[in-house]
């Protein structure tokens, strides 16, 4: 019965809300947040990252400036004589901006295990929410959907180690699942403009997901009645320009791009300010050590770089060790199949829904330009610009979990399986 319901969900494109008759779905989606918040204090309570940027950007916008007064390490600055610029992209800094003007930068910088553990654990509730949005009816499954978010990706390592590397990312994801979450529901398409504009301004990769977003609107439910009806006009007119026109969804594409167009705005001037021009971002100019340096001299986005992270995404392997935790990684990456197993669940999502063939979509192609990149990630357990993607790959396991009724059990030892590792992660953060 569960299975039935669930399909028809999804087949009609109902709108299922995160609330249910009963509280039961909210209390256990709070409790889930608290309890990830616990465990990603715990285990990142003593690292200290030494690389609060974001902080003190806060602290730089509090105050006009677009430079920090100092250096907060030897890399990934841009040092133009006595200022000092963040190359990594600012709207995490805006965030931050209430609490540094509460306490000051310094001392919210002492406070970011706890500001990463609260924005990963948002992640995993965000993920829950988006399961029940998707029309997955066990609590348990939707349980399950977050933990392969939460626990079972890279979501672990980069709460646990911290700085501005990683902060980019879990803010990073909580944006792009609030849009998902937005694509699922009502669809107003300048929230989802907002979310995916604040995305860009994260994580730039993200920017080449707003296309896929707007495609959704011609997608509205699992029979494409929408996108049927809308493509059947061009054959009945005469013109197919004149008809294209008629049928595209000009409001929701012009409300798409008015939430995110000032988020563009806004980052074609920040490089102009500090850089002299709107397109340099500043990772073409940023301190390097000498064999990532060597690397971009290729190119900051090549395709010199494609093998070098194709490997860290699929192949990469760590190496056997006798003594716990029985594996030592390399810091340079390690296959997503080994870390995160239980993400190979999107390929059982209904493929006959083009809802699934977008979000696949929009998985490859966000992955695309960190391929390119020529950074990698190091240092980092698993493949951390995965992330980017990742919110993608999670909506198609939810999609087949809705679809199919419930997660087999084969599933969730994939899944157990990624948190077992990626809890050796949490463990190699301060022993790597």
């Amino acid at each position: 019965m569960h299975a039935l319901a669930s399909a028809r969900s999804l087949e009609s494109g109902e709108r299922r809300p995160i609330r249910s008759a009963t509280w039961a779905p909210l209390v256990l989606g709070i409790a889930l947040v608290v309890v990830s918040f616990a465990i990603y204090l715990f285990c990142n309570r003593s690292f200290n990252a030494g690389r609060g940027d974001f902080f003190y950007l806060a602290d730089a916008f509090l105050n006009g400036r677009t430079w920090l007064l100092g250096g907060r390490g030897a890399w990934d600055n841009v040092v133009i004589g006595s200022h000092v610029y963040v190359p990594f992209a600012p709207f995490p800094a805006f965030l931050l901006v209430p609490l540094v003007a509460l306490v000051g930068p310094i001392t919210a910088d002492t406070w970011q295990p706890i500001v990463n553990a609260g924005l990963a654990a948002i992640d995993v509730g965000l993920a829950y929410a988006l399961a029940a949005r998707i029309g997955v009816i066990r609590l348990s499954d939707r349980t399950w959907i977050a933990i392969l978010l939460g626990f079972s990706t890279q979501i672990w390592w980069v709460t646990t180690r911290g700085g501005v590397w990683h902060t980019g990312h879990l803010v990073a994801t909580a944006l792009t699942l609030l849009a998902l979450i937005e694509l699922f529901g009502r669809r107003r398409m300048l929230l989802v403009g907002l979310a995916g504009g604040a995305a860009f301004l994260t994580r730039a990769p993200l920017v080449v997901a707003m296309p896929v977003y707007g495609l959704w609107v011609l997608v509205r439910d699992a029979g494409d009645v929408a996108f049927t009806a809308r493509f059947r006009r061009l054959r009945v007119h005469g013109s197919l320009a004149t008809s294209a026109v008629r049928s595209a969804p000009l409001r929701e594409w012009f409300l798409l791009t008015l939430g995110f167009v000032p988020f563009l705005l806004f980052y074609l001037w920040y490089n102009a300010e500090r850089f002299g021009s709107p397109l340099e971002s500043g990772y073409g100019m940023a301190s390097l050590p000498a064999f990532l340096e060597a690397q971009r001299r290729q190119g900051l986005f090549a395709v010199a770089h494609l093998g070098m992270n194709l490997d860290y995404l699929l192949w990469h392997l760590p190496k056997l060790i006798p003594e716990f935790p029985f594996f030592r990684p390399d810091g340079l990456g390690m296959s997503i199949l080994l870390t995160s197993p239980g993400l190979l669940l999107a390929v059982r999502a209904p493929w006959h829904d083009r809802r699934t063939w977008l979000l696949a979509g929009a998985f490859v192609i966000t992955l695309v330009p960190s391929l390119l990149y020529y950074g990698g990630g190091w240092l980092q357990f698993g493949y951390r610009y995965a992330l980017d993607a990742i919110p993608f790959a999670v909506a198609l396991a939810a999609m087949a979990a809705a679809r199919r009724g419930r997660i087999a059990l084969g599933w969730k030892v994939l899944i157990v399986f990624g948190v077992l590792v990626n809890a050796a992660g949490a463990w190699w953060a301060y022993n790597l």
